[in-house]
């Protein structure tokens, strides 16, 4: 008996696979026709039009993000070392003045919130005043970057939905078929079949690539809002390090280098 129930799965497996080797000629030769455009897209009826346009979307976006997410346009490496030669000799006015000239991330950034600095407070310039002012920034900015990348994600959820819509759309026709003239075609079903397959292959393979990219810009995103928050805090720490020099230098014993 137990020999039965293992012998089994092994003849359908020998039997599905001595059929697929039997037929492939045929369908090698049914198929030899028709190009490859033909056969996983223009076959897939007009459904496709809509997931289409999902993919020309998604490679635009994706472009879009490429260029734009780019450490040049969020925290430069040259617009860095200007600031902090400014902030390190307290000519915090020079600072707003170079970072109001720059269409960078860390500059709009700086350029609105510096001017919150207060020479009133030495001890530390009113530095609250100035993160909550980058906080404030923050929020704004990284909501119009974000909208680039949740049109991402909302292909990446519109995609299986088109592709079940061609599914769907093909599983009505083959049976709208079979209802119309009471047996079965080859040719018609295997046409709207093919419909409902393609269109929920398509839709998959739009979604993945959707879904991975959609998680790649937003965490390269907020890597770059990090590294500009994180410059901004040397700044600033290096305007209040500059003024308090002395208050520094009597909290090191005598005798450690500095």
């Amino acid at each position: 008996m137990i020999y039965t129930t293992r012998k089994r799965p092994l003849s359908v497996f020998s039997l599905v696979l001595t059929s697929l080797v039997v037929s492939a000629p045929a369908l090698m030769a049914a198929e030899g026709d028709k190009n490859a455009l033909e056969k996983w897209v223009l076959d897939g009826g007009w459904p496709m039009i809509l997931i289409g346009l999902t993919v020309i979307a998604l490679l635009a976006l994706s472009v879009f993000n490429f260029i734009n997410l780019t450490k040049p346009k969020f925290c430069p490496d040259d617009l860095k070392a200007a600031l902090l030669d400014h902030m390190m000799n307290c000519r915090v006015r020079s600072a707003i003045e170079l970072a109001a000239s720059h269409p960078s991330y860390v500059g709009r950034m700086l350029a609105y919130s510096l001017p919150n600095i207060d020479a009133t407070r030495p001890e530390d310039l009113g530095r609250d005043g100035v993160e909550d002012a980058i906080a404030d920034f923050t929020i704004n900015e990284s909501r119009k970057n974000m909208v680039w990348i949740n049109y991402i994600a909302l292909i990446a959820q519109a995609a299986p939905m088109l592709g079940l819509f061609g599914t769907v759309y093909g599983m009505v026709g083959a049976f709208g078929s079979l209802s119309a003239t009471g047996a079965a075609d080859p040719a018609k079903l295997a046409g709207d079949i093919q419909i409902a397959l393609l269109t929920t292959f398509w839709g998959l393979l739009t979604a993945i690539p959707a879904l991975v990219a959609y998680f790649y810009f937003k965490n390269k995103l907020n890597n770059l809002v990090a590294e500009s928050h994180h410059s901004c805090e040397e700044l600033i720490n290096a305007s209040i390090q500059t003024v308090n020099q002395d208050a520094y230098l009597a909290k090191i014993p005598e005798g450690i280098a500095v």
